[in-house]
């Protein structure tokens, strides 16, 4: 397989480590809008014959498309914010090749009633397109990092496996890292996070369909585990709440986010002055996006790695039925950040987050995972992607809870 990886920030960077050794990658391209950290990166990993070094604009479709080209590459990995995600899926499927990415492309409120009515929803640009990369034969792959990803996976294992009926899937988050020596730090893309924790929160339930509520409503405190214990978790806006109902037969999903009071005051803080704005505002002369400032102000979570301490759970929350009886079960997987720092020399939000796009490049490059159109997680058989997990050392685990 001859992947384009689109961005080497703290997930590439974890991917290209991961990607390194399998010998059914025979090209990864890294690319970057910064290309001293696309050689940082490749310096890292031993510098590989097989993984040349690239610039790129990722918000330009033909210089995508033109790298695609130049390498004649299999696959382009969308590993960037994605606000880039048009550029890049275009990009693809003018070219002929296989997409993937992580998170789908961005939702905008609804203009006059957004904390109770979707307005354009994740996502929504990708699958309006899905007859046409069904029609020329492509396979676009949406949604497959951790959350959403793995846990997509897990809401299909447990409607094939676990259960004969399903009331509700939800996807439930928490941790207990601490970053030492900042008073405020996130440990994923603080674009990414302001775009999610912030946007109206989705909600599906089978006779209503596609719900908005407003950011950080209904907490509940949810019982992590392996150390963990209970963190309380909100509602926030993710991709699996679009991806799930597609393909799984269940009557609610929801998805929730474990922040705390500290990090959601933050939150809102920049909310309140406009610093969450993703366009670009004029500032003597100069055009700059707010939210760019705000990244741009806060350390690089790809460089975090030594200052965290703790463990990261994502999982997906299943309650229904088996065999006429009530049942709930959480399938989830914990990275400890020590442990990923010493196996793999990357922290481990971004490692969990890494782990299963390659886990899909190998079945797709089997054969095993295989369809056309714009397709999510769900779509796919969940048996040997989680066979293959514990050989990733990516173990997974199944918690049973009282119904």
């Amino acid at each position: 397989m001859r992947v384009l990886l689109v961005g080497v920030g703290g997930v590439g960077e974890a991917i290209a480590v991961l990607a390194k050794d399998r010998p059914w990658v025979e090209k990864l391209v890294l690319c970057d809008y910064n290309i001293a950290r696309a050689e940082e990166v490749r310096a890292k990993v031993g510098s590989p014959a097989h993984m040349p070094v690239e610039p790129v604009d990722a918000g330009e479709r033909s210089q995508v498309a033109e790298l695609a080209r130049k390498h004649e590459v299999d696959l382009i990995m969308n590993a960037v914010d994605p606000v880039f995600n048009e550029a890049i899926f275009d990009a693809a499927y003018e070219v002929g090749c296989t997409y993937m990415d992580m998170a789908m492309t961005l939702s905008t409120a609804h203009p006059s009633d957004p904390y109770r009515t979707p307005g354009i929803k994740l996502g929504d640009y990708q699958f309006e397109r899905a007859a046409d990369w069904e029609k020329k034969g492509l396979l676009a792959v949406v949604g497959m990092g951790v959350e959403p990803g793995m846990a997509d996976v897990f809401a299909k294992y447990a409607e094939k496996h676990l259960f004969d009926e399903i009331e509700e899937i939800g996807v439930r988050d928490g941790a207990n890292l601490e970053v030492r020596g900042y008073e405020f730090a996130p440990n994923f893309s603080i674009w990414t996070t302001i775009e999610e924790c912030l946007n109206p929160p989705v909600v599906w339930e089978k006779d209503a369909g596609w719900k908005t509520t407003e950011p950080f409503s209904e907490p509940e405190v949810f019982e992590f585990p392996e150390g963990i214990g209970p963190v309380e978790c909100v509602n926030v806006e993710h991709e699996e709440v679009l991806l799930v109902p597609r393909w799984v037969d269940c009557k609610r999903v929801t998805f929730k986010y474990g922040l705390g009071d500290e990090f959601i005051n933050v939150l809102k803080v920049i909310k309140m002055l406009g610093l969450d704005n993703r366009f670009p505002v004029e500032v003597k002369g100069v055009k700059v996006a707010p939210r760019d400032v705000v990244a741009a102000c806060l350390p690089d979570p790809a460089h975090l790695g030594d200052q965290m301490f703790g463990k990261t759970c994502a999982g997906t929350w299943v309650k229904g039925s088996k065999g006429g009886k009530p049942r709930q079960v959480y399938l989830y997987q914990v990275a400890d950040n020590e442990t990923c720092m010493r196996d793999y020399g990357v922290q481990a939000v971004v490692w969990q987050t890494a782990v299963n796009p390659v886990i899909a490049w190998e079945l797709i490059e089997r054969g095993t995972w295989a369809g056309t159109g714009v397709l999510g997680p769900e779509a796919f058989d969940p048996d040997p992607f989680m066979e293959l997990m514990p050989t990733y050392d990516f173990p997974w685990g199944l918690k049973e809870m009282t119904a």
